[in-house]
């Protein structure tokens, strides 16, 4: 099997597109807000993919980040992801985002708590703990009220992730706090938690989606109107 691997990442407000051969990141790019249409991430493939002359039939895997994180990202990654493994052949392998933060922690956080802003006073939350140098989720991926559930972080766990940016001033004094560089996913934090996964077959390539426990904004909305409309005796 091909040893190159390409990798899109875009569970967070900054986009990270890769091309690694085998463990080594040959192209990276960061893509903003603005530039994280299907087309943006689909030229930057192709540039990389050019640069090495080779075609996306030629990738041993594709990697994806499938969240939790920002709904529009993640669903325009996923679906760039599923298109080009479902045309070309290649095995596509979902990595959820939690998983590749966790590797990045530093070796002393042994056991972590990884955090992540759900908006509306809410977060995600997941434990890992080290297993053979590898930091392996012990439980279930989490949303809770960020106001319930801050106030428990102590010393016994390390904390990372992009939740700890927004909720930094709300944690205890005492809480260990892994280095803020570390707590965004990075390619790197990709490539380590796809060891450890196996590829989906291609009749899940479509069944796949995003780890967000709820619905976009919209769909949210459209629940809540759709709860007031009964009360109110609306059909």
């Amino acid at each position: 099997m091909s040893e190159w691997r390409l990798i899109l990442e875009t569970s967070g407000r900054i986009g990270n597109v890769g091309l690694a051969r085998g463990n080594e990141l040959i192209h990276a790019a960061k893509l903003d807000e603005n530039c994280r249409h299907a087309r943006d991430l689909m030229a930057t493939v192709q540039r990389f993919l050019t640069a090495e002359s080779l075609r996306v039939g030629d990738l041993g895997a594709i990697l994806v980040g499938i969240g939790p994180g920002g709904y529009t990202g993640l669903r325009v990654g996923l679906t760039t992801a599923k298109v080009l493994a479902y045309a070309s052949g290649v095995p596509l392998i979902a990595v959820p985002t939690f998983n590749a933060v966790a590797q990045q922690a530093p070796p002393e956080a042994v056991r972590l708590w990884v955090i992540a802003d759900a908006l509306q006073g809410t977060l995600y939350f997941q434990r890992f703990e080290t297993n053979d140098g590898f930091r392996e989720p012990t439980e279930p991926l989490q949303i809770v009220s960020a106001g319930e559930w801050l106030p428990w972080a102590n010393k016994e766990l390390w904390l990372m992730g992009p939740g700890v940016a927004v909720y930094g001033n709300q944690l205890p004094c005492d809480a260990r706090v892994v280095d803020p560089l570390a707590c965004e996913p990075q390619l790197e934090g990709m490539l380590r938690a796809a060891e450890r996964l196996t590829p989906l077959g291609r009749e899940e390539l479509f069944r796949i989606e995003p780890l967000y426990l709820r619905g976009s904004s919209a769909e949210e909305k459209a629940k809540r109107d759709d709860l007031a409309n009964r009360g109110a005796g609306v059909t």
